[in-house]
């Protein structure tokens, strides 16, 4: 791989100080970063709702249009990404996502509301979220350090939550929502030099093996024409469905139930905690079991811990428990996921194919919070979607069990 000359002298300054460690580090503060605000999201429906009289339903559109747009805008910036470098989208990410929180603050209207919630937050997702990261990982680090930094910058993510669950709860409660999101807009600025640290060339040279010359074109009818990366992107749709429902409703859920909005919060914190634990544990456990059975058994835990759950009377510690055992399987999809699209097509095209998936990925998540608000409003319970989510995750765990983990068959050389 070559590069221009420009990138060849910023790669001479910047590669002096980007040792394994601070890449992984900077790429796990990013993930921290992007993923914390958004995941804290649900905690603005109440309050806003209130004061702009707004059903949730129109709270549920803005947040449905945001994971959709993170979805459709992910492959974009991928391919951009593997084609220009990651820094420079990841600080065009980093502005948007700032610009949304923002424009959500000012929000009055519910076209404001999504264009800022759900136009902006979600295409700034797209170019400075954890997606990114983890091709930063794939490209950058060496192949013995990849399983344990994709679990890391994974669970980084999750930490965000952590953090902003009760971060943005105490905000809200102590100086108003309006102030929690010029906070939130104000942190996301953060992410610009962080990534200087993820710095990769402008690929620019056919002077590479095969498998790095192909085309765009040639590398997506490879992954579509490929049984298990479609089943594999069949899958990802149930995390997104689930994760995004549970992300957005699950505040005003508890609090129907008699549940504070800060026992809510910490509700979410748990699970941001334990998925930290749980990521790094699947990125450790994918180097020695099959990561089909993995992200198999994550999918059915995931049916199991809801059914549990909707089944008993809603208590503090039913809230809490399902936290921690949600935080388990949470984003411990993602690290077996991103692993299997590199084993089958390699890293030339990986923040593309990836982001295919994560497209997906986040159709589900239009689907779980759009129709969580549609729901509710129409019949004033979240029933339906919760078995709903119960009946994707037993098909998510069929789905991923034929999947063959190999690289795909390349018998000639592609041209560029």
């Amino acid at each position: 791989m070559s590069a221009t000359a420009g990138d060849v002298r910023a790669a001479s300054v910047i590669g002096n100080w980007r040792t394994p460690l601070v890449i992984i580090i900077c790429g796990c503060a990013i993930a921290l970063l992007s993923f914390g605000p958004r995941s804290s999201l649900g905690f603005f429906v109440q309050p806003m709702s209130r004061e702009f009289a707004w059903g949730r339903d129109v709270f549920g559109l803005a947040l449905a249009l945001q994971n959709l747009l993170w979805g459709l805008g992910q492959p974009i910036a991928g391919a951009i990404a593997d084609r220009f470098g990651i820094f420079r989208v990841m600080v065009i990410g980093a502005l948007l996502y700032a610009a949304g929180l923002l424009m959500m603050r000012y929000a009055a209207t519910p076209l404001s509301l999504d264009i800022g919630a759900g136009v902006l937050i979600g295409f700034g997702l797209s170019g400075s979220s954890f997606n990114l990261v983890l091709s930063a990982f794939s490209k950058l680090l060496p192949p013995e350090r990849r399983g344990i930094a994709l679990g890391a910058g994974t669970a980084a993510g999750s930490f965000g939550q952590f953090l902003f669950a009760p971060f943005g709860v105490a905000l809200i409660d102590n100086f108003g929502w309006q102030t929690a999101l010029t906070v939130f807009a104000i942190l996301m600025l953060l992410i610009v030099p962080l990534s200087l640290a993820l710095w990769t060339p402008r690929q620019v040279s056919t002077d590479m093996p095969a498998a790095d010359q192909q085309s765009f074109k040639t590398a997506l009818a490879e992954a579509f024409g490929h049984r298990s990366y479609v089943l594999l992107v069949l899958g990802f749709f149930t995390c997104g469905f689930q994760l995004a429902f549970i992300t957005v409703h699950l505040p005003a859920y508890l609090v129907d139930r008699g549940i504070s909005a800060q026992t809510g919060g910490w509700v979410i914190a748990a699970i941001g905690l334990f998925n930290i634990i749980g990521s790094l544990s699947v990125g450790w456990l994918q180097n020695i079991f099959p990561k089909r059975y993995i992200l198999s058994v994550i999918y059915f835990t995931r049916a199991l811990s809801i059914l549990a759950f909707i089944s008993f009377p809603i208590t503090t510690f039913s809230a809490v428990a399902f936290g921690a055992i949600s935080g388990l399987t949470w984003l411990s999809t993602v690290p077996p996921t991103s692993a299997l699209v590199s084993l089958m097509f390699g890293t030339r095209w990986f923040a593309t194919l990836y982001g295919f998936a994560f497209v997906s990925h986040q159709v589900g998540g239009f689907l779980g919070v759009w129709l969580g608000g549609v729901v509710f409003e129409q019949f004033g319970s979240y029933t339906p979607i919760w078995w709903l989510s119960i009946f994707f995750g037993v098909m998510s765990a069929l789905i991923n069990l034929p999947i063959v983990e190999a690289p795909v068959a390349r018998p000639v050389a592609q041209p560029a």
